[in-house]
């Protein structure tokens, strides 16, 4: 027996993922109707579809800047893809913006545990950016966060670089 899949609940998915309708739709039938059921199952996607892309050239992309208020920290990254089209994408956009915020926030030391100094103190997942809880929802780390916008861009997505400036360090 087949659960029917209402238009609300599609939206509401989509709402929530900014996946395809389509995708939604299957997501949704494989879960019965569940919507939380059929992110986990769009989360899944996305990281395999995450993982097949991984390999894809990213030469496009853009530097983001973000001065927290009173202008004492800053940061500046560098965030890659595959065209210009999606480096102009607000979804895009928005991840350079909350990665520059998280380094700002946090002051990570590395992109990866293999870019981490060998003499850094302290613990790997909380030195190396795309391991970090995400500080607008600590439920997701900067990785996961950055797979969904892959899966709903379709395209591989690269942090190259960073840089953190304090006033006095």
């Amino acid at each position: 027996m087949t659960t029917a899949i209402s238009a609300t609940q599609v939206k509401e998915l989509r709402d929530k993922t900014g996946a395809g309708v389509m995708e939604c739709k299957t997501a949704l039938d494989e879960a019965g109707g569940d919507v939380d059921k059929a992110v986990a199952v769009l989360q899944e996607r996305g990281i395999a579809l995450a993982e097949k892309r991984s390999e894809r050239e990213t030469s496009q992309g853009l530097v983001e800047c973000y001065i927290h208020a009173g202008g004492r920290i800053g940061a500046m990254i560098e965030v890659n893809c595959e065209t210009d089209f999606v480096a102009r994408t607000d979804d895009f956009k928005a991840l350079a913006h909350d990665l520059a915020m998280q380094i700002a926030a946090t002051g990570p030391l590395a992109v990866t545990q293999d870019d981490l100094p060998k003499d850094a103190e302290g613990d790997p997942a909380e030195l190396c950016l795309l391991t970090q809880a995400f500080i607008k929802d600590d439920s997701r780390t900067i990785d996961e966060v950055v797979k969904e916008v892959i899966a709903r861009t379709g395209e591989n997505i690269r942090v190259s670089r960073f840089s953190r400036f304090e006033l006095g360090q």
